[in-house]
């Protein structure tokens, strides 16, 4: 119950709805499509969507324990660095387009469009986490290091997302498979410039996820275009603080 209460407590109850109602409408496509073509092939769509949530709740809670009793506190560390790991598996989905191009064209556009639903929302899913911890980190450390913040973890996510797309490798294997994981990154290390996947992709990636995420933060930063005069009115009535 207080997890529900988290997700949807008032500051954030509007995108969360939102989200909630897009994931039922995917799960339910999802469904169909299994009921139509009785394939189980995009079912890992709906299990990738689940993984894509866990980043938010963790924000949820990090925010919650930042503002009572701020980032040193022992808490607010395990559970930031729980998101970072967890954060590359929303917009993770865009890649499950791969998938589409490894079997019959039949429903190709059907198929397509049922990816890039559920890509969209992991994608909302992965922003709204960023926009929560990004939000901290200015409070934290001023608006530009809050803006090296948001560079920083596209960067890392990047690199996350190769790990799982090329490399194979989930958010569990830091707990699994660490002593693999580790090898991957190193060998990756060793000569990241080996081909265009090890360095483009990433890079690419970053990239995608730096600017989407630019973008969409400066969508809500728009003035209210749909305020009603009786609510400008009331706002102008408001006094300007001295």
């Amino acid at each position: 119950m207080k997890l529900i209460e988290l997700i949807y407590r008032r500051e954030t109850r509007a995108p969360v709805l939102a989200l909630t109602f897009a994931t039922v409408v995917g799960v339910a496509l999802v469904l169909a499509r299994v009921v139509f073509s009785q394939n189980l092939k995009y079912g890992l769509l709906v299990g990738n969507l689940v993984l894509a949530w866990i980043p938010l709740v963790l924000a949820l809670l990090a925010q919650r324990q930042f503002d009572s009793k701020g980032w040193r506190h022992w808490r607010f560390l395990p559970l930031a660095a729980a998101w970072l790991f967890f954060l590359p598996n929303a917009p993770y989905i865009f890649t499950d387009v791969v998938h589409v191009f490894r079997g019959q064209f039949v429903h190709f556009w059907a198929d397509l469009t049922l990816i890039f639903i559920f890509a969209l929302i992991g994608l909302v899913l992965g922003f709204l986490s960023l926009y929560l911890m990004h939000s901290l980190a200015r409070r934290t450390w001023g608006a530009w290091r809050g803006w090296l913040f948001v560079l920083v973890v596209t960067g890392l996510s990047g690199f996350g997302i190769y790990l799982g797309r090329i490399l194979r490798f989930n958010s569990w294997d830091v707990v699994l498979k660490p002593v693999q994981l580790i090898q991957g990154v190193s060998n990756w290390a060793e000569n990241p410039l080996a081909d265009s996947s090890t360095w483009a992709f990433p890079a690419l990636y970053a990239m995608f996820l730096f600017l989407a995420y630019v973008m969409l933060y400066t969508l809500t930063h728009l003035p209210q275009m749909h305020a009603t005069p009786a609510e400008m009115g009331s706002k102008r009535l408001e006094p300007t603080p001295a």
